[in-house]
């Protein structure tokens, strides 16, 4: 790996940071994360960015589902399976992801933020509260089967793994949006530790541009979970349409060649 400049780890720093705050409120942090290692690695392999990415990611992951937890206190007998079954689908989506090529990655998580976004807007009401549409066995079913669908994805790209857990269980389960990123972070702590199941022994990490960006993701992870908890649900709302409609306009416009 070539030598980093001052202003490079800076840059890095700052992404690292602001990935650990947007991934502890609404999830989404590699949509920030992984695009700055692009931009202050150009000569990384596809491999070597998302095993980075995700080392950085889990330490700010950790931090924020520890503060959440404390905080919110979610229940456990949906997120611990739904976690489990996401750690195994993020070891299948790793082992598809080293042989995924860079140019296939803005336009799938494009379109899935689309979407995101479009349903999220045309459904105000969605995640003020809670209002659960199955219960018991089949309530665990559904996280579960979800879990392992978007760590696959977790596993195989990475960013919007947060948005995109937490869309499911506002949108689909009925979660209101703060315990939905309570529940979320767990998951995306599941998540990133099975991708790296898979990158760390293959020693795919860039361990310079690692470090900064673990640092600096454990202290936004820290400062988002608090600023969510907080502000609360609507807050949350917002930051997340905000965040997802930012990320549409990036990727967009690197597809379109604005940038």
């Amino acid at each position: 790996m070539e030598d980093l400049g001052v202003e490079v780890v800076v840059l890095l720093g700052l992404a690292g940071f602001l990935a650990g705050w947007v991934d502890a409120v609404v999830g989404g942090g590699g949509l920030i994360q992984l695009p700055a290692i692009l931009l202050g690695v150009p000569g990384a392999t596809p491999a070597q960015v998302l095993a980075t990415n995700k080392f950085g990611s889990i330490w700010g992951t950790a931090t924020s589902s520890v503060t959440y937890y404390r905080r919110v206190r979610p229940d456990l007998r949906t997120a611990l399976p739904m976690a489990a079954v996401a750690y195994v689908g993020a070891v299948v989506g790793a082992l598809i992801g080293l042989h995924i090529p860079k140019a296939a990655f803005n336009p799938v998580i494009f379109v899935m933020l689309v979407a995101v976004g479009a349903y999220t807007l045309l459904r105000p009401s969605l995640g003020v509260e809670t209002q659960l549409r199955w219960s018991g066995h089949r309530h665990t079913a559904v996280a579960m089967l979800t879990g392992f669908v978007i760590g696959v994805y977790d596993g195989a790209l990475g960013p919007g793994t947060g948005s995109f857990f937490v869309l499911t269980l506002v949108g689909l389960m009925g979660y209101a949006f703060l315990e939905a990123s309570a529940k979320a972070k767990i998951a995306n702590l599941a998540t990133n530790l099975g991708a790296l199941t898979v990158f760390a022994p293959g020693g795919h990490i860039m361990w310079r541009v690692a470090v900064v960006m673990a640092a600096t993701n454990v202290v936004g992870g820290y400062v988002g979970a608090r600023t969510a908890v907080s502000r609360g649900n609507r807050f949350v709302r917002v930051v997340f349409i905000v965040v997802v409609g930012g990320f549409i306009v990036r990727i967009g416009g690197d597809l379109l060649g604005w940038w």
